[in-house]
């Protein structure tokens, strides 16, 4: 089985709020906390895209680089790989934040001792389940609710990574966890009933 696993707040932890909040003090800029558990830089402060693309070029793109890895990621995707599984890395990273999301991406991943197969960048949350549909992956773990629910129209299973930013729609998704061991059951579970 092709499994797709998202990166930036399924197998990683970004404090976007913190890092922000840190650089919106040190330049004394007007912005205030808007969404504080959002899992968009754009949400988390009432600033503009553009204010956010200058932070992450002015060096918050360490939220992303520097991102601690989610307690049980490497172990489950080992796991999987060890079960003859092909994990893709299937990420939204873009050009204009990450000068080249793929390296950068594989950087991160080697660097904490992730297993993968391949890495696929620039994949709108949006476009992720046709994505899956098109390059034959049966399985889409990620944290955004609506690429879960794009993943399921186009017949992929989902399994949604739930934290404080999507919590109240978890009900949405059929299958999520909070940490990587419920992921894990879970993916076990789909796997088991041969979906």
């Amino acid at each position: 089985m092709r499994i797709a696993v998202d990166l930036d707040d399924t197998l990683s932890r970004v404090a976007r709020r913190e890092l922000a909040a840190e650089y919106i003090k040190r330049k004394g800029l007007p912005f205030k906390l808007a969404q504080p558990d959002s899992a968009e830089f754009v949400k988390i402060y009432d600033w503009s895209y553009e204010d956010a693309t200058r932070f992450i070029k002015d060096g918050g793109i360490v939220a992303f680089t520097d991102a601690e890895a989610r307690k049980g990621a490497r172990e489950t995707l080992a796991a999987w790989r060890a079960a003859g599984h092909e994990v893709v890395i299937l990420t939204g990273r873009f050009k204009e934040w990450f000068p080249n999301p793929v390296l950068i991406s594989r950087d991160w991943l080697e660097k904490r001792h992730i297993p993968y197969d391949e890495i696929v960048a620039e994949i709108p949350f949006g476009e992720k389940g046709r994505y899956c549909l098109e390059h034959g992956i049966g399985i889409l773990v990620d944290d955004n609710v609506e690429a879960c629910l794009g993943a399921q129209e186009n017949g992929v299973t989902a399994v949604l990574a739930i934290g404080r930013h999507n919590a109240a729609r978890a009900h949405e998704v059929l299958y999520g966890g909070a940490n990587w061991e419920q992921i894990g059951a879970a993916v076990k579970h789909i796997l088991a009933m041969g979906v």
